[in-house]
């Protein structure tokens, strides 16, 4: 059964974060573009990205069955052509299991709202995994609420990384140079923060 869920946080952030993209992925308009989306959820992000970035083919991602199933219904729904069939992607796995994608494969990686509701070893297998699976240049973009040298603001995301951690203790916002670190590690830079609506912001790595 393929049910179009529907995430009033996807919906509310999808222009903002297509506008980024768009800025990012503008001076490459005239190739063809892979991008690969982790923890893509109700689908509505990559159906949105795919009507308005046409040069880009997206492969979809999530752990959970009823989200893919919510992306088949999305793709079906929105006739998007350059969105394939979405894929089991455990982001915290080694990037070997990364539903078969060849090293060097992807020109930008996307994780919006991932990081925060996934524990350690997540946020460190999506720079792992990136560092391998995209080309040289290549991009990753995280959007979300984060925390800065240890520090949480405003009040709102102070009681949200709360929230969270009372679901799950593992859970939480990831530290802005904590991610810098990782990525360095992983032969990428963090290259731009762009501040988003809501207390999100954008942060851009980019594979050296």
């Amino acid at each position: 059964m393929q049910i179009m869920l529907l995430s009033p946080a996807a919906e509310r952030s999808q222009d903002g974060l297509l506008s980024v993209l768009g800025e990012l992925l503008e001076d490459q308009s005239h190739r063809e573009l892979f991008g690969l989306e982790l923890g893509s959820g109700t689908g509505q992000h990559v159906v949105h990205f795919a009507q308005e970035l046409p040069f880009v083919t997206w492969q979809p991602s999530d752990i959970k069955e009823e989200a893919r199933n919510s992306i088949r219904a999305y793709i079906g729904a929105t006739k998007a052509k350059t969105v394939l069939e979405p894929v089991y992607l455990d982001a915290s796995q080694p990037w070997e299991k990364w539903a078969g994608l060849p090293q060097s494969s992807c020109d930008i990686i996307i994780a919006i709202n991932l990081l925060q509701y996934s524990p350690f070893s997540t946020a460190e297998g999506v720079f792992k995994g990136s560092g391998q699976i995209l080309k040289e240049n290549g991009l990753l973009m995280t959007y979300g609420p984060y925390a800065i040298n240890g520090t949480i603001t405003p009040i709102c995301n102070e009681q949200l990384d709360q929230t969270l951690r009372q679901m799950n203790p593992d859970w939480g916002l990831p530290d802005i140079d904590v991610l810098r670190q990782l990525a360095f590690g992983n032969g990428m830079r963090m290259e731009r923060m762009i501040e988003m609506p809501e207390s999100n912001k954008c942060l851009v790595f980019r594979k050296l």
